[in-house]
C-alpha cells in the first residue's frame, strides 16, 4: 500500500471511516441507470453509504489482501446491504479503482510551480519521493499494487487500470518531466519520447521494490538515480 500499515489513516490523520470527501467521490459515480438509482432514505443516506463502502474496502484490503476481499465482507464492514454496493459497482475491482483514482489524485499531485519558473528538477525530485512513499506506505498504494497484480490475470482489470488511471498519470508526468528537462537547457528541444523514457527509468525501480522486493525505497538512492539519469542525458 512491505511496511506495517496498522490502522488505516488518510490525508488528514483521521481514521478512514471519517475521511473520504463526498464532493470528490461524486466524480467517480458511474453513468447510466445505476447512478440514478437512490436508496429509499434519500441522497444524504446514499452518499454516506458510498463513503462507508469505499473506506471499508481500503481497510479490508490491507487486513485481508486482495483474495480475502469480498463484497460480503465489504458490506458487513460498511453496514450496508450487498444490493447497495451492486447499485454503484460491478465488482470489488471497481471499488478499488474508484479508491485509487480518488486518493492518488491528492497523493501524487504536482505542486504548482512558483512564479514563472515552471517545473524544475526540484519538483521532479519531490515527486519521486512522494511516489515511493505512496507505493510503500499509503493505503491507495496498496490498492495500486493489488490492481497491478490482478491485471496480470484479468483482462478487464488490465484495461481499466492501464487504459484509464495509468495512461492518464503517465501522460501528465511525462509532460512535467519534459518541462523539467527544458528548464535544464532552454535551448534544447525535449521530445515527449525522451521525457517518457526518463520517467519510466525512474519509476520502474519503485514498482520493483514495492511489488517484488517488498521494501521501501532508500531516499538517498532515489536522489542518486535521478542525478545519474540527468548526468547521462547531458554527457
Amino acid at each position: 500500500m512491505g511496511a506495517d500499515h496498522g490502522p488505516r489513516h488518510r490525508r488528514d490523520g483521521r481514521p478512514a471511516a471519517a475521511r473520504k470527501d463526498s464532493s470528490a467521490i461524486a466524480a467517480t459515480r458511474p453513468a447510466g441507470p445505476a447512478a440514478a438509482e437512490q436508496p429509499s432514505s434519500g441522497p444524504r443516506r446514499n452518499e454516506a453509504a458510498r463513503l462507508a463502502v469505499l473506506n471499508a474496502t481500503d481497510d479490508l484490503l490491507v487486513e485481508r489482501g486482495f483474495e480475502g476481499l469480498t463484497i460480503e465482507g465489504i458490506a458487513a464492514r460498511a453496514g450496508v446491504a450487498k444490493q447497495t454496493i451492486y447499485r454503484w459497482w460491478k465488482s470489488k475491482v471497481d471499488i478499488l479503482y474508484d479508491n485509487l483514482v480518488l486518493d492518488a489524485g491528492e497523493a501524487l499531485a504536482w505542486p504548482e510551480p512558483a512564479g514563472d519558473a515552471g517545473y524544475t528538477v526540484t519538483e521532479l525530485r519531490g515527486y519521486l519521493h512522494r511516489f515511493a512513499a505512496f507505493l510503500a506506505q499509503a493505503p491507495a498504494g496498496r490498492v495500486l499494487q493489488a490492481l497491478v497484480g490482478h491485471a496480470q490475470l484479468d483482462a478487464r482489470t488490465a484495461e481499466l487500470l492501464h487504459d484509464g488511471f495509468l495512461r492518464e498519470l503517465r501522460a501528465r508526468d511525462t509532460e512535467r518531466v519534459r518541462a523539467c528537462l527544458a528548464q535544464l537547457d532552454p535551448r534544447a528541444a525535449v521530445a515527449d519520447e525522451e521525457a517518457a523514457a526518463l520517467l519510466d527509468g525512474l519509476l520502474a525501480p519503485l514498482y520493483y521494490r514495492a511489488l517484488l522486493a517488498r521494501g521501501p525505497a532508500d531516499p538517498a538512492e532515489l536522489d542518486r538515480q535521478l542525478d545519474q539519469a540527468l548526468r547521462a542525458r547531458t554527457a
